[in-house]
């Protein structure tokens, strides 16, 4: 069965507003949650979450209403991931190139993600179900207040370990690397680190993410059909799976996730072999 994704509009609304009424998106989701539940399942998901701009441009809307939109989806996204067992989620909401925008639409942007993460910290899904939650990026140039909230929902979950939710901020993959050297070297003078010491394990120690049990996502998922990785997790993703999706972020669906996780389960991991 086949169902079809990333229609802009006309028919293809149409037909998918008469697949939900007629509840076949339901049934197809069911499935296909059966079939992926049955094999194994990425332990390290992460998603570059594109296209908030561009939706809110084709229907005429303001871009913070996109960025709007793609909170939502992020929240349910979370949950989704939750409910499939996937022990670590990484989500790629702001790189450090998009400093770059123009000032009005990056502070309507802190402010959406800012109200996101004081809902995360109260969230009991959170809470129940054990997320550490931690921002990874160079948090330090972020608005004092979006600082504040990432700080206490990292303080209130970072005992937790049963699941862990990862926030992209401000992150850029080489900016990470750069850290990390910056960090090595300066261990390497203070004599806490002899140079013979030095392999891939250890400056794995000195990424964003050495708090993670798995800093490796098994599966990286780019919507809005662009075909990149865009600078994320470029250390960590040298033997991921990619899955690029035509549609933008705000109107990802759970059968997307399911549908790239199948793509997953289908595929033969080589690992550079």
């Amino acid at each position: 069965m086949s169902l079809p994704i990333g229609f802009k509009g006309g028919e293809g609304e149409t037909l998918t507003k008469l697949l939900k009424y007629i509840g076949a998106y339901k049934l197809y989701e069911k499935w296909l949650f059966t079939q992926v539940k049955s094999k194994e399942m990425p332990q390290h998901l992460a998603v570059i979450l594109d296209g908030n701009r561009r939706w809110a441009t084709q229907r005429s809307l303001p871009t913070f209403l996109g960025h709007v939109q793609g909170a939502k989806k992020g929240e349910e996204f979370l949950e989704w991931c939750l409910e499939l067992g996937i022990k670590t989620v990484t989500v790629y909401v702001f790189s450090t190139e998009n400093f770059n925008r123009p000032e009005g639409e990056v502070k309507a942007l802190f402010d959406v993600i800012e109200e996101y993460v004081e809902k995360l910290r109260f969230d009991p899904r959170i809470h129940n179900r054990r997320v550490r939650v931690k921002a990874i990026g160079r948090i330090g140039s972020l608005p004092t207040s979006l600082r504040e909230k990432l700080r206490q929902v990292e303080e209130d979950t970072k005992r937790y370990s049963e699941f862990f939710f990862n926030i992209a901020i401000a992150y850029g993959g080489r900016a990470e690397i750069v850290d990390a050297t910056r960090k090595l070297v300066g261990d390497v003078l203070n004599g806490k680190v002899n140079l013979e010491e030095i392999d891939e394990e250890a400056f794995t120690k000195y990424l964003y993410t050495s708090h993670l049990p798995n800093p490796y996502p098994d599966l990286v998922i780019r919507s809005s059909g662009e075909e990149r990785l865009s600078g994320f997790l470029l250390w960590q993703t040298a033997y991921s799976e990619l899955f690029f999706l035509d549609v933008y972020w705000p109107d990802f669906r759970k059968i997307d996730l399911l549908r790239a996780i199948r793509t997953f389960q289908r595929r033969k991991r080589r690992f550079g072999a």
